[in-house]
């Protein structure tokens, strides 16, 4: 293949496999890759400077089944108690990979490609090197955004841990493949390999390379979470985890509005008994007026632009994301508070709860969220199944750093999405707000009937049928039948790891038994 740029000559793209009559366009800087990225026509140049790209799916695209490379008798270990595979990861034999691995790189070997060498935390101040190879221009500054490179003179000694091959052209074939596309992620672990095709949407790239990490941060006593990390003026940690979607993000960046509050991660986060870290260095998060349009470096996702002025159209792109770059991985040490966001469509959750160590594992492996989707609320729930050890160590980590931990409901109250309201965001402010400066748990509270744990009887400024469901709905008859179903679709979904968790947490869970009223 014909190569340009800076790179190590001696493990280059050959030593990925790749030979044909393509090209390879090395360590291209980000102004470079705007070019690039405009002249191939995959990308618009927006009057604020921001990079205007579409990735297929305006609302995001659902995880993609990721297929590691094992045999059928591995699965026991990630398989439900009926024996079947998780929703998010299935097993490929060795020499259907090797198949789908040597048609991705002939595939990629006549083509015109984009190769970054970057870096990938693990730990503070540890990193895996990563190589990416995309069709791309954009996609390529986009993963740089979010990667931390590395400096310029050691790129002539680089040697990737990780490679990872980007290729939306690329359509897997369902009888030469043995798997159904178009999309797909495919992963040898042990060669540090991870294939993404059929897809153009950059939140499956995320997802590939969390996951890997995630097994690596696993295998070393740490977590892999989503979520966003703050520090205050006294070095104190606030963390939001929570689902994609359920506006932690938001919360978190509302809070550092505040001069006093600075965010030091928003994205995939690990968390150890040496602290909190992000793996990234930028962000991917959806557009708020907070972000505003964007800068030169920044790159919008599906977001339109005025024909004339250029100008992007925030308000007809409301699930659009936009990719931050950033300088550095922020880590700080225990966390003092943790705040678990979930977007409650049916309208059950108060606006705020208080957790125990072990609500607060079971909320964070249940994974729960219902935001609205066609006007009706759509429950989701964590995907794979969590090992005992991540349980184990996510209560000891809670425990062993005095962690307040608290529950935060951006969905909807007195009713479910549709014919409820959605709880106001000022509302939830005042709520993160109070509970940091120690006024909410300075209050009294009672328990909440269905899910045990504690609800602020009041709160100045918010109003009492947020923190009270029951009388925010007409028909209390119609919110016990509401309470009942969503008790029931968390008992259906803690069956999965009920037995591997200690039994404090399994007294955790919300009983039916109280659901009816």
């Amino acid at each position: 293949m014909l190569e340009t740029g800076m790179r190590n000559q001696e493990n280059a793209a050959a030593a990925a496999g790749l030979s044909g009559s393509g090209k390879v366009f090395w360590n291209l800087a980000g102004p470079t890759l705007y070019e690039r990225a405009i002249a191939r026509g995959e990308a618009r140049l927006s009057a604020t400077g921001a990079l205007v790209v579409e990735s297929g799916i305006a609302s995001g695209a659902a995880p993609l089944t990721r297929y590691r490379v094992g045999e059928p008798a591995e699965a026991s270990e990630g398989t439900t108690p009926e024996g079947t595979t998780s929703e998010a990861t299935a097993l490929l034999g060795r020499a259907a990979f090797d198949v789908l691995r040597d048609d991705m790189l002939a595939h990629a070997s006549g083509r015109t490609l984009f190769a970054q060498d970057l870096h990938v935390a693990i730990a503070p101040g540890q990193i895996r090197r990563l190589r990416v190879f995309t069709e791309h221009a954009w996609h390529a500054l986009a993963i740089r955004n979010l990667m931390q490179a590395p400096e310029r003179d050691s790129i002539g000694g680089f040697v990737p841990d990780i490679t990872l091959f980007c290729l939306p052209a690329f359509r897997p074939d369902a009888d030469r493949h043995g798997i159904a596309g178009p999309g797909l992620i495919a992963e040898d672990a042990e060669a540090g390999l991870l294939l993404v095709s059929g897809t153009l949407d950059l939140g499956h790239v995320e997802q590939a390379l969390v996951a890997h990490v995630g097994d690596v941060l696993a295998g070393a006593g740490a977590l892999t979470l989503s979520g966003a990390a703050s520090l205050d003026a006294e070095g104190g940690l606030t963390l939001f985890l929570g689902p994609a979607d359920s506006g932690k993000s938001a919360l978190a960046g509302a809070l550092t509005a505040d001069p006093r509050f600075v965010l030091i991660a928003d994205g995939p986060l690990g968390w150890s008994r040496d602290g909190v870290f992000g793996l990234f260095t930028g962000r991917r998060r959806r557009v708020h007026a907070l972000d505003g349009k964007g800068g030169f470096g920044t790159i919008l996702e599906n977001v339109p632009l005025d024909a004339d002025s250029r100008e992007p159209d925030l308000s007809a792109a409301p699930a659009a994301r936009a990719v931050l770059p950033g300088s550095e991985a922020g880590h700080a040490g225990a966390a003092r508070t943790l705040f678990l966001v979930s977007c409650d469509g049916f309208g059950v959750l108060p606006a705020i709860a208080r957790l125990s160590p072990e609500q607060a594992v079971y909320h964070l492996l249940s994974g729960y969220t219902a935001p609205a989707e066609d006007g009706a609320p759509r429950a989701r729930f964590a995907p794979d199944r969590h090992p005992a050890a991540g349980a184990h160590l996510l209560r000891e980590l809670i425990a062993g750093g005095d962690t307040v931990c608290w529950l935060v409901n951006t969905g909807w109250s007195g009713g479910q999405a549709g014919r409820g309201v959605r709880i106001p965001s000022e509302a939830s402010h005042i709520l993160v707000a109070a509970a940091l400066d120690g006024s909410l748990a300075a209050g009294a509270f009672r328990p909440d009937p269905h899910f045990g744990f504690e609800v602020p009887v009041e709160v100045e400024g918010v109003e009492a049928k947020l923190l009270d469901p029951v009388g925010a709905w007409a028909n209390r008859r119609d919110h016990a039948v509401a309470a009942k179903r969503l008790v029931g679709m968390f008992a259906e979904n803690f069956a999965r790891f009920e037995a591997e968790v200690d039994p404090e947490v399994r007294e955790a869970q919300p009983r039916m038994a109280i659901a009816a009223e």
